[in-house]
């Protein structure tokens, strides 16, 4: 918005320009589910998704995903829509959030991250949690070698124990305060990971495995949609399925090759899986410094027809459909994600 366009929306008051706000909002939520731990804070519970949906079934028009990339190619845009989606394709996509949608009758997309659906082992981001912050003891001081660089942390005391208090299961990565020295390590840790490719950080995690003494597993709760799920998630078409690379890694910073093998390769298994076209994509983490130019022209001849990302706007007549935006919800409950909505249509 220019500085004039600006200054003209303030003259006028909040409630007019509700009232006539058009576009199309895009929602990214990531998980439904009630977590002891939500370090990342991608979960919403059960019951404030409720909410969400029925402020947005009261007050919004909600379209798919691909009923507005057909009207963008078309130039008709409904007014003020929103489209539901979902990032990773957790689990409790299909048992918390499809129950909740049907109750509804509220159409969303789930983007699954094809590398996960295996069940050998959860996202790097859910096993740093579980081996950083749910370990018995983390050792002092820490030590870790990322790639060809070592990270260490040490603290007054010895070694850490791990603690549930209420501060601790309140905490996430966008909070400035730590309530203990392994908090610091995790948000730490995870900034750093989230850069290099996924063997260096499968490293990493091996690493921590093996100082705290925790095995890897795979988490009931944290666990990722199967084959079979998938299928089910898709059955009755309220939930589209798009993709979103195999491995979940920052694309930007993949070769060509490696960029073209992630984003073709998880549109192919999911073909396999569903028998049918996968034409959505969302990049993963989806900033614009997580993706570039060449990632866009790939995603395009790969034969999706839209992609979304994950930078905030509206969805007008003149939006990219290879990087539409989206706006990411938290774990408010239905007055404060009201606010939410009613802060994004009209700024």
């Amino acid at each position: 918005m220019t500085l004039r366009n600006r200054v003209q929306s303030q003259l006028v008051p909040r409630w007019v320009r509700k009232r006539f706000a058009t576009g199309v909002l895009i929602l990214l939520y990531h998980r439904v589910s009630q977590l002891a731990l939500d370090s990342q804070w991608l979960s919403v519970t059960p019951q404030q998704f409720a909410e969400h949906l029925e402020v947005l079934k009261q007050q919004y028009h909600l379209c798919t995903l691909m009923d507005l990339q057909r009207g963008l190619r078309m130039g008709r845009m409904p007014g003020k829509a929103v489209v539901i989606t979902f990032d990773d394709g957790y689990s409790d996509n299909l048992y918390e959030a499809k129950p909740l949608l049907e109750r509804y009758d509220a159409p969303a997309t789930v983007f699954v991250t094809t590398g996960k659906i295996d069940g050998l082992s959860e996202f790097w981001w859910d096993e740093l949690e579980a081996l950083v912050l749910r370990s018995p003891v983390l050792p002092n001081p820490l030590m870790i070698r990322v790639e060809d660089k070592i990270h260490s942390w040490e603290w007054d005391g010895g070694e850490t124990a791990c603690t549930a208090g209420e501060n601790d299961r309140r905490w996430n990565v966008a909070m400035n305060s730590f309530p203990t020295p392994r908090h610091k390590v995790y948000r730490e840790l995870a900034v750093v990971l989230r850069e290099v490719e996924e063997t260096a950080r499968d490293s990493v995690l091996q690493d921590l495995s093996r100082l705290t003494g925790v095995p890897r597993h795979v988490r009931h709760t944290h666990r990722s949609l199967r084959p079979k799920e998938i299928i089910l998630l898709a059955d009755g078409g309220l939930v589209e399925v798009g993709a979103h690379s195999v491995t979940h890694s920052v694309l930007a910073l993949q070769p060509h090759d490696v960029q073209c093998q992630e984003v073709v390769g998880s549109k192919t298994r999911l073909e396999e899986i569903l028998g049918k076209p996968i034409l959505t994509f969302a990049y993963p983490f989806g900033t614009r410094r997580d993706y570039t130019a060449d990632t866009v022209e790939i995603v395009r001849q790969a034969g999706f027809n839209c992609a979304c990302s994950n930078f905030v706007g509206i969805v007008g007549r003149n939006s990219d459909l290879f990087q539409l935006p989206r706006v990411l919800v938290r774990d408010w409950d239905g007055d404060a994600f009201a606010q939410k909505l009613d802060q994004w249509f009209c700024d």
